[in-house]
């Protein structure tokens, strides 16, 4: 248990002149974890010196950012298993005191509204066709391509909110609700794109893996064959690389979206975000 005179006591010495007395305080103050929190955001409401107010702020953006670090670390140990999960881990960097279950209740809304028109035996394009109706004509998610480098793009919650993002976190969202729903779409991480592939391994398919066809998130969920992928490689002077064809694991795909927001933020010139962001990273490499 947390005594509040104590951390309150300690508080106060957060703009103590001394260094020693300072990291002492900082180190004390760290320990207390996220029972901290609260007392460290009313005292920075109250407090007037800018020295403590930063100090403050530090301290508990230090705090929530080791919380982020655990979490993703045991998501990573855990097996990776659930993708919503993982890319909430990854929001709640940027915003640490967002409700969660408002996220969750925006899926489930949107898995609802598709599982409301789902006919029982609808083939995997006309399944593809109705998510598609139900995400872009209704929901009204589009790509953003005025701002494609915000890093914004790469938050589940901010995505949405405003209906708009990059091609991986639309790509997220859409296979989040389609497996939800049973339905077998998975994340390909191709090289400068991101799509989906539609896999069943009880169907014949154009080739190996039950791939039956793919999809692309960011273009209202356009379905295209393997030739299309073969020639979007040509035209990068790729070779082939099975990687480029089948779906990849959900620990690739948060690693692709902390790429996407290290290049976001290095863009900013937000080193301290990018060096945030690579420690992240390296949970996982």
């Amino acid at each position: 248990m947390i005594n509040p005179t104590e951390v309150n006591s300690l508080i106060r010495l957060l703009d103590d002149p001394d260094s020693e007395i300072y990291e002492h305080v900082h180190q004390k103050l760290l320990s207390f974890g996220t029972g901290a929190i609260e007392y460290l955001e009313s005292a920075f409401e109250q407090a007037f010196d800018p020295i403590q107010q930063e100090r403050i702020a530090n301290l508990v953006h230090e705090i929530q950012f080791g919380i982020v670090k655990n979490d993703l670390k045991l998501w990573y140990q855990g097996g990776a298993f659930d993708l919503l999960q993982g890319i909430l881990t990854i929001n709640r960097y940027q915003y640490p005191d967002l409700d969660e279950q408002k996220i969750i209740n925006q899926i489930e809304d949107i898995k609802r509204d598709v599982w409301l028109q789902m006919m029982n035996e609808g083939s995997p394009k006309e399944q593809v066709k109705l998510i598609n109706h139900v995400f872009y004509s209704l929901y009204g998610f589009t790509s953003n391509t005025t701002n494609h480098r915000d890093p914004q793009n790469s938050y589940i919650s901010q995505v949405l909110e405003t209906k708009k993002g990059n091609q991986i976190s639309l790509a997220i969202i859409y296979s989040i609700i389609a497996q939800k729903l049973d339905i077998p779409v998975y994340g390909v991480n191709l090289p400068q794109h991101f799509i989906l592939a539609y896999v069943d391994e009880t169907k014949q398919s154009e080739f190996e893996g039950g791939i039956l066809f793919y999809i692309n998130a960011f273009n209202k969920g356009i379905m295209f064959g393997r030739r299309d992928v073969d020639m979007f490689l040509r035209q990068l002077n790729l070779k082939f690389d099975k990687q480029f064809y089948e779906p990849c694991s959900n620990t690739d795909i948060i690693k692709r979206v902390l790429r996407n927001l290290i290049s976001a933020y290095e863009h900013l010139g937000s080193s301290e975000k990018v060096d945030e962001l690579n420690e992240l990273l390296e949970i996982m490499e």
